[in-house]
C-alpha cells in the first residue's frame, strides 16, 4: 500500500436535493474502501445556503472538523453554531442535524466507521 494525498477537487461528487432528507449537500469520499481503508471513511461535506442534512441517528459514532464557513448543529441540548476549526464528536445513537443558514458554502470533514458509509 501507498499513502494517498488528495484534494477534495480531485474526487467524485455525490448530489443530495431530496427536501425531505438531505438538501443542497454534497459529499466526497476522500478516503475509504477503494483507497485502501480497513477501518474507518472520510468523507468532505459541503452544505450550501440554505441546505441541511436530514435529522437522523445511526449506531456508530462519528467525528467532524469544519473547514469552512458557519454552520449550525442540531443536538437534542439544542442547537450549537460552529465556524472553521470547531470540532464535533457525534456519540452512537445521537439525534443530529448539520444546516446551513449563512450565505456561503459550509465545508466540514467527517469520519466513520466503514458501517457508515452508504
Amino acid at each position: 500500500m501507498k499513502i494517498i494525498v488528495r484534494k477534495p477537487d480531485e474526487v467524485p461528487v455525490v448530489r443530495y436535493d431530496n427536501p425531505e432528507k438531505a438538501w443542497k449537500v454534497t459529499k466526497r469520499v476522500m478516503v475509504g474502501e477503494k483507497e485502501g481503508a480497513r477501518h474507518f471513511v472520510t468523507r468532505v461535506f459541503t452544505i450550501e445556503p440554505g441546505g441541511y442534512t436530514p435529522k437522523h441517528t445511526h449506531p456508530w459514532e462519528h467525528e467532524i472538523l469544519v473547514i469552512k464557513g458557519k454552520g449550525t448543529v442540531f443536538t437534542e441540548e439544542g442547537d450549537r453554531e460552529v465556524e472553521p476549526g470547531t470540532a464535533l464528536f457525534v456519540p452512537p445513537g445521537s439525534v443530529h442535524q448539520l444546516s446551513n443558514r449563512s450565505d456561503e458554502n459550509f465545508v466540514f470533514a467527517c469520519v466513520v466507521p466503514m458501517e457508515g458509509e452508504t
